[in-house]
Formats: structure tokens, sequence, C-alpha cells
């Protein structure tokens, strides 16, 4: 993987650049990605609209959201001689999943959130940007660039919305018109100055769909969420014990949460995805609480190979279903399963085993 350096001074200019970025827009389609689109480096208000949500603790544990100095709102700062950014989306929804929706109402049912049914994104994307890196590596040179996926102090949303990807909703995930919000962001920081896109204008309009779904009103205000609060924090970035008062709100959601995605008008434009890495696989969009709560800490790492719910570690893994089986409707499987855990090594899952038993004593 090539890396950015000050001193590359592409000779391509006008029609050249143009059919470069042309060519660009087929290659990724070629690779699998719905959209490429491109932008510059202009991310001031972005920047202050991220220090006041530092500002505010509304990282909570994700310290790292708070490392780099501004080089996280200055891609040039991060790898020096980058001009523009490329973008990518690529649709992930599973249509073969069992119904979202459907899943969330049964509570003896684990729910775990869409993008990670298949296989981790990361390996997915990042491979086929850098194939895309390679294709124009081949075309001009001097190329210099490096490939982002959900993996470095990169405002990827800000810079696909700049791209023209789409609108951040006030969710905070990015929307496109014609394609909801199922997709996945990768980013390819390029020394090239192409052509840049233009942005979308915002259609989430008087619509405060998501903010009114969320679970736990993690949405604190449109367009600002408080992870500390979310669903998807909750269960995946905290490694810590999970605050009692969300814990009945998080249901039977083990990994992640969908909802403000789930309830969003524009999402009625989503389109099923044709990735086959995106495929459910071991049937978790329709696995029981109690059979994933039996999962040996070697069942879980073997069914977890390849895949984004691995990250999390066996420890919150159980956690996280003791919550929802707390939450689940009383039956003596339920109970049977809990106690088999009442006496774990870990304390953090004994914590929740015990929370979960009291909530179905009588």
């Amino acid at each position: 993987m090539s890396t950015v350096d000050t001193t590359a001074n592409p000779p391509y200019t006008g029609e050249k650049l143009h059919a470069l970025t042309m060519q660009i827009r087929q290659w990724g389609r070629e690779l699998g990605f719905q959209q490429i689109g491109i932008s510059d480096l202009q991310l001031e208000q972005d920047e202050q609209h991220l220090h006041e949500w530092l500002a505010n603790d509304y990282h909570g544990e994700m310290d790292y959201m708070a490392r780099h100095g501004s080089k996280r709102s200055h891609p040039d700062e991060l790898i020096p001689g980058t001009l523009r950014v490329i973008s990518a989306r690529m649709d992930y929804w599973p249509g073969t999943a069992l119904n979202a929706k459907q899943a969330l109402q049964d509570s003896q049912s684990a729910y775990v959130s869409r993008y990670a049914l298949g296989r981790d994104y990361h390996k997915v994307l990042r491979s086929r940007l850098a194939q895309l890196a390679e294709r124009i590596s081949a075309a001009v040179q001097p190329h210099h660039y490096r490939v982002f996926v959900d993996s470095g102090p990169v405002l990827e949303k800000a810079l696909a919305r700049n791209a023209g990807l789409g609108w951040i909703g006030k969710h905070t995930n990015l929307i496109n018109r014609q394609a909801g919000s199922w997709f996945f962001l990768g980013e390819l920081l390029t020394n090239l100055p192409l052509p840049i896109d233009t942005p979308v204008e915002n259609h989430c309009g008087t619509c405060t769909a998501c903010m009114e779904v969320c679970p736990t009103q993690a949405i604190v205000a449109p367009y600002t969420v408080d992870a500390r609060r979310c669903v998807s924090y909750l269960t995946i970035e905290l490694r810590s014990s999970i605050p009692v008062e969300y814990r009945k709100a998080i249901g039977n959601r083990i990994y992640g949460c969908d909802d403000c995605q789930l309830f969003c008008p524009w999402n009625k434009f989503a389109k099923a995805s044709n990735e086959p890495d995106f495929t459910p696989r071991q049937r978790l969009d329709s696995s029981r609480l109690i059979d994933l709560f039996a999962w040996s800490e070697a069942e879980f790492l073997n069914y977890t190979a390849g895949s984004a719910i691995r990250r999390i570690g066996y420890e919150c893994w159980l956690r996280n279903i003791a919550v929802a089986l707390g939450n689940a409707k009383r039956s003596e499987a339920v109970i049977n399963a809990l106690h088999s855990r009442q006496h774990h090594e870990s304390d953090l899952v004994r914590e929740h085993v015990s929370w979960a038993l009291q909530q179905h004593s009588d």
C-alpha cells in the first residue's frame, strides 16, 4: 500500500483528470461499489461539531475519538500530500435475512444489527478499495494513497456527504435519496487533484422518526447522538457494566441497534445487497437467545471468525445476552439458561446474569 507524500505533483489536468475520474467510477462499480464520489478537504463546520460533541462527553469511553489532534478533520495532516478523498459506498442490506422488525418483536430471538450478520465489512471494503487504488496506480504515476475503512481518524460521513453520496440525517447516519442508509463507507486518500463532486441537499425535513423510535432516546438533538445512551455503544464499544437504567430498553438487541434506520422513511428505497460476503452467517438473523448463550468461548471464536462480532469478545457477548434474557418472556428454558452462567468466572457476566434473574423473580 502506497502512502501519500508531499513530493508528488502529478502532471494531470483538465480532460485527463476528468477521464480518469470517469474511469475510477467505472472501476468502482466493477469492484462492487454502488457509488463513488470525490471531495476536497474542507471540514471546518464538522470540526466544530466534533469539538462540541467531545466537550459534552458524548463519546463516552471511546477515547480514540479525542486523539490525533486536528488530524481527524484535516486529512492532509493525517496523510501529508493528500489533495482529494475518494469516498465509496457499498450496500449491505441482507435481503435473505429474517424480517428485522419481526425479530425485534420476538423477545426469545437474538437481534444482531444487520451490518454484522455477514463477513466483517472492514475486510471486504478494504480489499476492494486497495484493488481500486492499484488500478489507479497502474493508470497514472506517481499515485500516492492510503485506504481507510472505519480504521483511522477520518470523518467518513462528512467526507462522503461532501462527495455527493448523501446527506447526514438526524440520526447522524448518511442517507442516500435513491438507496436509503443501509450501506458501508470507505475512503481512499489520494494526491491526485481530481475534480470534486457537489454535495446533495438535506431531505430530512421535519421528520423526527429516528429520534422518536430510539429505544434509549440517544438522539438528544437533531444530528447529535449521545453515544453513552446508544444501544450500539452499550453493546459494542462499552467494555464495562451496562448502566442499569438502559438495560430494559435494550430489549433483545445483543449486538448493535438498527431502529433509527429501520423506521427511517428513506429506507423504503434501500436495495438488498448482492454481495455474498454480507449473507447472514451461522443463522445469526434467526438464532434464539438461549442457544447463543450456550456457546462456549471456543464456539464463540469459531462461529464469529471473520465477523465484526468477534471484536467485542466472549465476556461482553455473554453480558449482552444475559441482559436480553432478562428482558425475554419468562420460561423454564430462560431461567435454566441464566442459572447455567450464575457462577461464571467473570464478575461482569455474573452481575448481568444476577440482574436478569431478578427481572424474572416474582
